[in-house]
């Protein structure tokens, strides 16, 4: 904690790019690694941020949640769950970003379940890792955010 956010630029369930760096002087940003789309505690999770999406996307604040998962996968998962909020996809070079971030199994092939908060200056303020079957508690990144308010 207390260094640069690597950046990044991957596409989201659209096929838009998004960068991570394009936040920064802006809004702080909720970086949600996950291992695969349509699994139940991949899905307990997100839909537990859809349901308060607007304690984790708003103007101060940007959701970001990036899997291994193609954007093709992506973008289904975000039709079926209803998800309105960037599902990155961190496919090709196979999980790139979680391996700059940490959070990459090798012998899973997908993300840990890693979160990391990244203030406005693009500084990561807080994070925490779990295993894959190990649910995270969505509080804490409230709490986290609002303390950089």
């Amino acid at each position: 904690m207390g260094t640069v956010a690597p950046d990044f630029e991957l596409v989201d369930q659209h096929g838009t790019p998004v960068r991570l760096s394009s936040f920064r002087g802006a809004r702080d940003v909720l970086l949600v690694f996950y291992p695969w789309s349509f699994s139940r505690t991949c899905t307990g999770e997100l839909c537990v941020l859809r349901d308060d999406l607007a304690s984790f996307q708003n103007d101060d604040a940007q959701l970001l949640a990036i899997s291994i998962d193609s954007k093709h996968v992506q973008r289904q998962f975000a039709e079926y769950e209803g998800f309105e909020f960037p599902l990155l996809a961190d496919f090709w070079p196979h999980g790139e970003v979680a391996r700059r971030y940490g959070v990459f199994d090798e012998v899973k092939g997908a993300a840990l379940r890693g979160t990391f908060v990244i203030d406005r200056l693009g500084i990561v303020r807080w994070s925490v890792v779990h295993g894959i079957p190990d649910a995270r508690d969505a509080h804490e990144y409230r709490r986290v955010l609002a303390e950089l308010r």
